[in-house]
């Protein structure tokens, strides 16, 4: 029997794992399918050291009118998500009011400004440090208006955080990035930022890393956990996996889990888009386009566009719009090539209402801990 059973093998998940297996811990990190393969596989690959402030609800009446008629490519919706999720959303709403946001960024920001220093002992003892580079993250803007104000922005969180950055103008940016290829104003460069070729490649040498410090990983269904007086047992394939104590980092997983054990969890899940594109240039490191609501960042597997967010139900039919939509927006200052993959890969972010994760023991529940909720930046807080 192991001491402590981690269900969900993401960046969150296995991070954990390696980090009770360095306090002492015998550790056993159990998952339905390989590590790295659900949320983590599909993100930008931007370790975010520069995300001192979690995405808010907008509250400006124009900003959300937007987003209802559908006029942007950042956020999209369906009327089954508004309403399943319709109490998370009230309390995200109300948990973005800017004093409580203010209160909770300055929570956050002491998470992710070391997030670069978190992940840099474990890439070095992985050896994945092939798949990292160090040259930040550009936020473009194809108007000078919004340039401005983000350069603005940038100068405030240097102020309230220390988050470095440096804006370019367009004759700048073009120089830094050939792949450039039509009109931009300009963009802000955010300094601090990592970036990874392969976010499932990175999340299988920490696995890996796991298991040669001599941890065990195994397949299992983590809706079949169980407890009783011994400890904590879930099935899987080949065998049951039973622990004296269990973790819960399931992320978008994890309120479904918790409600057979009493406890309710809301959450908001935010579901993204990606593809492949055979470019022909390189970009040098990740990019937003504002334009477009889509991050471009070239990986192993050629330039991965990624989307924004679309409020759905989690076992929603696939219907990547914003995915197709902001390809042909970002074609316009990118060349992206032909795409590469035949389907789009989809995946949701875990996102609670106070833009905070949840980590700690379970209210109620002997021998459960939790650790999920981490939205946006679960590759980045690992």
């Amino acid at each position: 029997m192991a001491e402590i059973l981690v269900l969900g093998a993401g960046m969150i998940g296995i991070c954990s794992a390696l980090e009770l297996q360095a306090r002492g811990h015998v550790v056993t990190l159990a998952d339905r399918s390989a590590p790295g393969r659900e949320t983590s596989f599909g993100n930008a690959g931007v370790i975010q050291a520069e995300a001192a402030e979690p995405y808010a609800l907008p509250r400006d009446p124009r900003i959300l009118l937007s987003y209802l008629l559908g006029r942007g490519n950042d956020v999209s919706w369906s009327i089954a998500g508004l309403l399943r999720m319709a109490p998370a959303l009230w309390s995200y709403y109300r948990h973005s009011l800017p004093e409580r946001h203010r209160r909770i960024s300055q929570v956050y920001a002491q998470l992710t400004v070391r997030a670069t220093e978190d992940h840099a002992p474990l890439i070095a003892a992985a050896g994945a440090g092939n798949l990292i580079a160090h040259d930040g993250m550009i936020l473009a803007y194809r108007e000078r208006r919004g340039l401005e104000a983000a350069s603005r922005d940038a100068e405030r969180l240097y102020r309230l955080y220390g988050v470095t950055s440096r804006t370019l103008d367009a004759a700048a940016l073009k120089a830094e990035e050939p792949a450039l290829a039509g009109d931009v104003a300009g963009a802000v460069h955010m300094l601090q930022s990592w970036s990874c070729s392969d976010p499932g490649g990175l999340c299988t040498a920490y696995a890996d890393l796991f298991r040669q410090r001599g941890g065990h990983i195994m397949v299992a269904d983590a809706s079949t956990l169980s407890q009783d007086r011994s400890g904590w047992t879930v099935r899987g394939p080949e065998a049951r996996i039973q622990a004296e104590k269990v973790v819960v980092a399931l992320g978008p997983w994890s309120p479904a889990l918790l409600r057979r054990f009493g406890l309710r969890v809301p959450m908001v899940l935010k579901r993204g888009y990606h593809a492949h594109f055979s470019a022909p240039r390189a970009l040098r490191r990740p990019l937003l386009d504002t334009g477009s609501g889509i991050v471009a960042a070239s990986m192993r597997g050629g330039l991965r566009l990624a989307t924004g967010a679309a409020i759905v139900p989690h076992e929603a039919a696939p219907k990547p719009r914003q995915l197709d939509r902001g390809a042909r927006r970002i074609a316009e200052i990118i060349d992206v090539g032909q795409r590469i993959d035949a389907q789009p890969w989809i995946g949701t972010r875990p996102c609670l209402p106070d833009m905070l994760p949840l980590v700690g023991a379970a209210p109620g529940v002997p021998g459960m801990w939790v650790n999920f909720g981490h939205g946006h930046q679960g590759f980045t807080l690992r």
